[in-house]
């Protein structure tokens, strides 16, 4: 039959999955064992018991309330940041002439090939002398900056197959550049932008390395859970809670814009089918 899929794919597929979900689960078991039982092993059933100490100890001991709603709100700033600059930068590139086009694009597309951990000491000179050390700045900056590259080139990329006739019928019709992008371009690219969106929030809510220098008083997630690890006890347990509670906002993110992000490659343009 057309369209059915083969019974080994289901199996494979099911098999990675199961796979997949075993370290999840054993974190799951983890935050809710007590740590003599964890410490034999999260799998053995021949003694269980449950308690929510792991959890309770967290939220008590570690600014975890607090270190989530900062997550949140970086992520979301970092990520509406991009969401309006890369489309309009793609734009511009691609459909825009001016002098050192080419040029400037290329140099933004080739930050491809630069470590993040190459600009960390010359962005904490430069921040230590604008007096921007423990300000959110100085993560927000490096957060949208750094991914103009991808964002910016995954964008340009959807516009090469934009119907250039939509642009000429909306300069006809009296659209500037902006108008264009607003009514015209913005409107039959939410793929992109989406697919952008949901990639830069996931970077920035597991980001460690920068929140790490440059923030001192107060600190996002995956940060607090390198304090929560401890230094001369493993703290498993707590290390499960913590991790938990970092994944399970992108988790959702991720489900409920699934669709958009892998839209790909249907396009709601105005060409002919």
């Amino acid at each position: 039959m057309i369209g059915r899929i083969p019974w080994w794919t289901v199996v494979v597929v099911g098999v990675i999955a199961t796979i997949w979900v075993i370290p999840v689960l054993g974190i799951v078991i983890t935050s809710v064992r007590p740590p003599s039982e964890v410490a034999l092993g999260w799998w053995r059933i021949d003694h269980v018991s449950f308690t929510l100490s792991a959890w309770i100890r967290v939220w008590s001991e570690y600014p975890l309330a607090q270190a989530f709603w900062f997550t949140g709100m970086l992520a979301a700033i970092a990520t509406l940041g991009t969401m309006l600059f890369a489309p309009v930068a793609a734009y511009a590139f691609h459909f825009l002439k001016f002098r050192f086009r080419r040029l400037l694009l290329i140099i933004i597309i080739n930050a491809f090939v630069l470590p993040q951990q190459v600009v960390v000491i010359p962005l904490f000179i430069l921040w230590r002398d604008l007096k921007l050390i423990d300000n959110i700045a100085a993560v927000l900056i490096p957060y949208i900056g750094l991914s103009f590259a991808w964002s910016i080139f995954l964008v340009k990329n959807f516009l090469e197959d934009f119907p250039k006739e939509l642009i000429e019928a909306a300069k006809i019709d009296g659209c500037g550049p902006i108008s264009t992008l607003r009514h015209v371009v913005l409107p039959n690219a939410t793929s992109p932008i989406y697919a952008v969106g949901v990639l830069q929030f996931l970077w920035t809510w597991n980001a460690l390395l920068l929140p790490m220098l440059y923030l001192r008083s107060i600190q996002p997630l995956p940060v607090l859970l390198t304090k929560v690890a401890g230094t001369y006890e493993s703290n498993w347990d707590l290390r499960s809670v913590a991790a938990i509670v970092t994944t399970i906002v992108p988790l959702i993110v991720f489900v409920v814009f699934q669709r958009q992000f892998a839209a790909g490659s249907q396009t709601r343009t105005g060409a002919k089918e």
